[in-house]
This record gives structure tokens, C-alpha cells and sequence, in this order.
């Protein structure tokens, strides 16, 4: 670790490129700028970034919408640069950081502490990163944190999937859902996927045993109930949510307008305690453990990143729109910069 103060000095004569914005809007307001290399405070690193990758919630900032995202920043911005999903290379480091050193290769989900990867540089927490294992790509690692992790927790946590369930994933066609297939599957549950048409082929490569185009069939009015519900999109009202459920099943929902979250949130209770169906609503939580889980089993091969396109750091505003546009299959990753074995520690 170099002496911070000769740090200081170093990063006031580099600058980086990073993409920002600094009003609220469509990804029309994002430009590419040059800005100074961040300093890590005493329990951050700071990561050379090779890769990073979209996620709903990019979009969701940029926009300022649901106004929930505007909370403490309501007439600007509180973050310069989006961007959670993090995968590179520990450049430097605070003075109080000991889990990491220089030259690490890490990757992590930076929602709870600074965001801002879509950059050649950011500081990151510690507790954020995980080591990321020989063999396994940035590209692929940066496809994991947010979208897996979420799926995890989902299916795991909330859901308490298990073995010979029936699960229902809608919106199973983004890195959310396609990580949530294949865990499902690794747990040996039946799988339906709720997706447009488009991306009902790629669902059934990663191991989907029923797919379902959204446009032609509404899933909650065929009378099929499931033991658990992963819901992405939240488009459906409670009412008829719960008559796709078996007796005991539980619903999850992971995104959708605030109106259908406030009054899955409202009606829980009731359904909870007249019909014993557990609806419930996601809080998204960075968590190390669970990405260690997913590293190992993208490692044995178990699992497999659905990996959309591979989009250029000026790219992002593409990437993002694409994202909206309900485009991408899997996970939207931004290669920021290929590893080269003479990168430079600062």
C-alpha cells in the first residue's frame, strides 16, 4: 500500500473517464466526462474497474422515479456516476482496509456504500468486494452481485423454496430471473418462466421447464397455482396474485410500480392470516456471503451468467435504454477495460 499522502498527490495529477449526469431524466442527460481518480478513505479501496454491468435500479436513479429514489436528493442527483455491479482490480488502499491489497482481484455490489462503476475508477467499501477466483472472468463476475444475489435471496429467504415446489418467475427473462432458474433448478424445484416471446428460447437453454409469453397468456388466469411466485415486474393486482398460489405458498416481489407495492405491503396481513398465502416485498441487501455462494457456483460450472451483449463504457446510455426497453436477455455487462498483466497500482 503506498503512503496516502504520496496518493493524494498522484491522484490530483490523473484524471479518468466516468460517465455522469446531473439532472434527473432519460439517458439523454448521461455524457462522458474526465474527472479526478477518487482517494479511498481509511476503509475504502479503490478498484481499477475492467467491467460492471446494468441493473434496473440504474435506470430507476437516472430517472428519479419512483420518487422514493429522490429521497434526500430531490433536486439532484446524489450520486455523479451510477452503477452497483463492480468487477477489477484493487489499485489502492485505505489505511484501516484489511481484508484486500493491491493488485486483488475483486467484484461486489456498491449500492450500499458509493455506487459510481460505471468509471475506470471507484472507491468501494471493503465490506462490499469479494475476492473474485481465478477462471472466472470479470465480464462474467460483474453480471453477478445485484441480479444474483436478489434472485438468492428471493427464492431462498423469502421464497424457502425447495425441492419438487413449483416456482413461478415473472420477468424471468433479465439477470434476476435467469439466476433464479438456474438456482431453482441446482434446488430441484419445477420452473415456469413469464417472459415475452422473444426471450422464451433463451429461458429454456438455462433449464426452464415451462415457458409462458406474457402478451398471450395471463398467468394468474389459468388456473394453475404455484408454491411460490417470484415476481420482477409487478404487474398484476393482489386479488389475483393470490389465486395462483397453492394454500401456504408465498409471493415475492422483487420490483413493479409503487402503487402494487404499497398495496402488497397493505393487503399482506390479511391474506397472510385468511387464506395462509405470504405475500411479501424484497429489500434489496448487498451481502458477502451470497455472493460467495453464487462465485462458487459459477466456478464448478453449475451456473452460467446470461451474459446480453457486452457494451463500451461510452456505450452505457445504450446499454440502459436497452434495459428499459425490456431488450436485454440476462445481464447488460459494460467492459470498461480489458486486464493486462502491466496494470498499474497506484
Amino acid at each position: 500500500m503506498k503512503d496516502m499522502d504520496d496518493y493524494d498527490y498522484i491522484s490530483k495529477q490523473h484524471r479518468m473517464n466516468a460517465i455522469v449526469y446531473d439532472t434527473y431524466g432519460t439517458t439523454e442527460v448521461l455524457r462522458m466526462e474526465q474527472i479526478a481518480v477518487p482517494v479511498p478513505q481509511d476503509y475504502e479501496v479503490l478498484i481499477e474497474v475492467y467491467a460492471s454491468s446494468v441493473n434496473s435500479w440504474d435506470w430507476d436513479l437516472l430517472r428519479g422515479k419512483p420518487f422514493i429514489n429522490r429521497i434526500g436528493a430531490v433536486r439532484k442527483p446524489r450520486y455523479r456516476t451510477l452503477g452497483a455491479d463492480v468487477a477489477g482490480r484493487v489499485a489502492s488502499t485505505g489505511s484501516l482496509v484489511t481484508r484486500f491489497k493491491p493488485g486483488d482481484e475483486v467484484f461486489g455490489d456498491l449500492s450500499g456504500c458509493s455506487w459510481g462503476a460505471f468509471a475506470d475508477y471507484v472507491c468501494a467499501s471493503e465490506r462490499a468486494l469479494t475476492l473474485k477466483p481465478d477462471g472466472i472472468s470479470h465480464v462474467q463476475a460483474a453480471a453477478i452481485p445485484q441480479a444474483a444475489v436478489l434472485a438468492l435471496q428471493g427464492l431462498r429467504n423469502h421464497g424457502k423454496l425447495h425441492r419438487g415446489q413449483h416456482v413461478l418467475i415473472n420477468g424471468a427473462g433479465g439477470g434476476v430471473g435467469t439466476f433464479g432458474i438456474q438456482y431453482a433448478k441446482l434446488l430441484g424445484a419445477e420452473v415456469t418462466a413469464v417472459d415475452r416471446a422473444d426471450k422464451l428460447h433463451m429461458l429454456q437453454t438455462v433449464g426452464t421447464d415451462h415457458v409462458l409469453d406474457y402478451r398471450e397468456v395471463d398467468f394468474t388466469a389459468i388456473g394453475t397455482t404455484y408454491d411460490v411466485i417470484l415476481d420482477v415486474i409487478g404487474n398484476h393486482s393482489v386479488t389475483a396474485l393470490k389465486h395462483a398460489l397453492v394454500k401456504g405458498g408465498r409471493y415475492v416481489m422483487i420490483g413493479g410500480p409503487m402503487p402494487r407495492i404499497l398495496m402488497n405491503l397493505l393487503y399482506s396481513p390479511f391474506i397472510s392470516t385468511l387464506e395462509q398465502k405470504k405475500l411479501s416485498v424484497l429489500v434489496h441487501k448487498p451481502n458477502h456471503e451470497d455472493q460467495l455462494f453464487w462465485i462458487e457456483q459459477v466456478k464448478e460450472g453449475r451456473v452460467v451468467p446470461v451474459i446480453h451483449h457486452e457494451y463500451a463504457l461510452h456505450d452505457i446510455a445504450k446499454a440502459i435504454q436497452d434495459l428499459a426497453e425490456g431488450k436485454v436477455k440476462g445481464k447488460a455487462v459494460v467492459s470498461i477495460r480489458k486486464p493486462t498483466a502491466g496494470s498499474a497500482y497506484i
